[in-house]
């Protein structure tokens, strides 16, 4: 089982000061964050992304470009192609508060480049639906 999955963490959210809801405290991964459900992994990666659209991050492009930086060693371009593929909104889209079902969409195309196949769409509607940052 690929390694966000195993941690209920889809899209791999790293250690960081940020404790979220349904977290797992302490983590048994060294590196990356776990979560209770998956539902409360994918809520954090939404919240996340919703903190990204406060700083400017509103386009598939921006927002893969700063979760997967090339610098840290990612082949960002083939991840923002991917993204853009998979969930059918182009990368240069401008995303607002109110873009739901298109964050809903990127969400699982993350996910499936992260962990090499396809999201449950229940678990990330259900994550979508815990956080109160986007909106339909």
């Amino acid at each position: 089982m690929a390694r966000g999955l195993d941690n209920n963490n889809p899209l791999n959210i790293r250690h960081n000061k940020d404790v979220f809801q349904g977290e797992t405290v302490p983590s048994k991964d060294r590196a990356f964050k776990q979560f209770k459900t998956m539902a409360c992994g994918y809520r954090a990666a939404f919240v996340t992304l919703g903190t990204y659209l406060t700083r400017g991050r509103n386009t598939v492009e921006k927002i893969v470009s700063a979760w997967a930086p090339p610098e840290d060693g990612n082949r960002t371009e083939d991840y923002i192609r991917h993204v853009e593929t998979w969930s059918g909104v182009r990368r240069d889209t401008v995303l607002t508060a109110k873009s739901g079902r298109d964050y809903i969409r990127i969400v699982a195309a993350m996910s499936r480049v992260e962990n090499g196949e396809p999201a449950v769409m229940d678990d990330v509607e259900a994550g979508f639906g815990l956080q109160t940052k986007l909106t339909d």
